[in-house]
Order: structure tokens, then C-alpha cells, then sequence
């Protein structure tokens, strides 16, 4: 059996209708509370006071007075005017020209002192190495250097005490020089240890004075370097 609604008693029957005149109020009043415009007219500009009072109120004008000018230029001192009698001291400048009358000292005149270039010179460039003690008769006396030198180290070689002890082993570099006269000196040294190169430097202390190195004739310093080895044998 079908139902039947009563179309009267349908809520929905008007509902578009009615949204449509809702929606037209609802615009309609929108637009005019946009467009609408007030006027606010006040005798009064603030706390009840009349334009004419505050016309009477009005703090007066205050000119302030501008600062007096900078006082003017001191005037330049007097110039005295000299009298024509008065003798003033002229300065004499000289001329540096040369004249008919300047001596011209001749150019056999004029001496030329060679002065000495204190100058280094590798022990490997330098043309006449410097010659140690046995080896003035060796032919390569380059060769007979190295040699006597190793010979010199092995000779006199001391391991410290106290490092073997502590098993302190490594190189020492050492560096010196051939002075002009043959002796030693300028020694420099870098190794492990403090010790250890106080011990290289005591050994090339102890080179004898040599044959000093020559560079055109002329004896000239020859720094020279060889390490000392310091190892501890197992």
C-alpha cells in the first residue's frame, strides 16, 4: 500500500521562495548599511571648549634673538719699511755649474779600493775545497775530505751515558763552517735530544785547522753539514 502526502501540509512546497526573499533582505541591507553617510556637527572642539576659547588661550609668541656676529679679522701685523740706508745682508748662492776656470781632476787621479766581500761558499761550488790535515797531497782532495771527516766522528764518538740508558737513539744535523784562517766555527746542530747534540757538537770542536777553501784565489768561509747517527745496538 503506497503512502500519500497531502500536499498542503508539504514544509518544502515554499522553500525556494523563501530563500530568494531572504537572500534580496539580506542584500538589501548590507548595501545600505555600506552606503549610508553621518554628519556629526559639535559647537565644542574638546572637553566643551569653544573655538573662541581656545582662540583665548593660545600661549603667546616667543622671538628668540639670534646670536651676535663672530668678531671681525685681526688685522696683519705693521710692516716696517726699511730705510735705503739701512745695509740688509744678501745671501750669496753659489753656482754649480762648472766654469773655464774649475780644475777637472784627470781619471788617473782617481783610485779604485778592492774592498773584501765577507761571501760563503758551498763546500760543493766553492774551486778550491779547504784541505784537511793528510790529505794536501791526495789528488782529489774532495774525496780525501769526506773521508777524514767520517774517520774524525768514528774517532771520537761517545755515546751519552744517560741516553743509552733511557734509550734515547736518533740523527743529529750538524752544520759549521771553514772559516778564512781554517779554524771552526759557526756550529749549529738539531737532533732528538739536548745531549746528543752537545756531544755532535763536541766532536766537530775537536777538528784540527785546515787548509782554508778558496773562491778565485781568495780564501773564503765553506759551511759544510754531515749527520751523526746515535743508535743503540740490540
Amino acid at each position: 500500500m503506497e503512502l500519500k502526502k497531502n500536499p498542503k501540509k508539504d514544509l518544502n512546497r515554499n522553500r525556494g521562495i523563501y530563500f530568494a526573499m531572504g537572500m534580496f533582505l539580506v542584500l538589501t541591507l548590507t548595501y545600505a548599511a555600506l552606503e549610508w553617510k553621518s554628519f556629526y556637527k559639535y559647537d565644542a572642539v574638546a572637553d566643551g571648549q569653544t573655538q573662541e576659547e581656545l582662540r583665548e588661550e593660545a600661549p603667546p609668541l616667543t622671538f628668540v634673538t639670534p646670536p651676535p656676529p663672530p668678531p671681525p679679522p685681526v688685522a696683519p701685523p705693521v710692516i716696517e719699511i726699511v730705510a735705503n740706508e739701512v745695509e740688509v745682508e744678501e745671501v750669496v748662492i753659489n753656482s754649480t755649474e762648472s766654469s773655464e776656470e774649475t780644475e777637472v781632476i784627470e781619471v788617473e787621479d782617481v783610485y779604485f779600493e778592492e774592498v773584501e766581500e765577507d761571501v760563503a761558499v758551498s763546500f760543493i761550488v766553492v774551486e778550491d775545497v779547504p784541505v784537511f790535515p793528510g790529505c794536501e797531497n791526495d789528488s782529489d782532495k774532495r774525496a780525501c775530505f769526506n773521508k777524514m771527516m767520517k774517520k774524525h766522528i768514528v774517532k771520537n764518538f761517545r755515546y751519552p751515558e744517560l741516553e743509552q740508558e733511557m734509550g734515547i737513539q736518533g740523527k743529529v744535523n750538524i752544520m759549521f763552517e771553514i772559516q778564512k784562517d781554517g779554524s771552526i766555527g759557526n756550529i749549529r746542530m738539531r737532533g732528538p735530544n739536548k745531549n746528543l747534540e752537545n756531544d755532535a757538537a763536541r766532536i766537530i770542536g775537536k777538528l784540527p785547522k785546515m787548509t782554508p777553501g778558496k773562491q778565485r784565489g781568495n780564501p773564503v768561509r765553506v759551511p759544510f753539514s754531515i749527520p751523526i747517527t746515535y743508535k743503540l745496538r740490540n
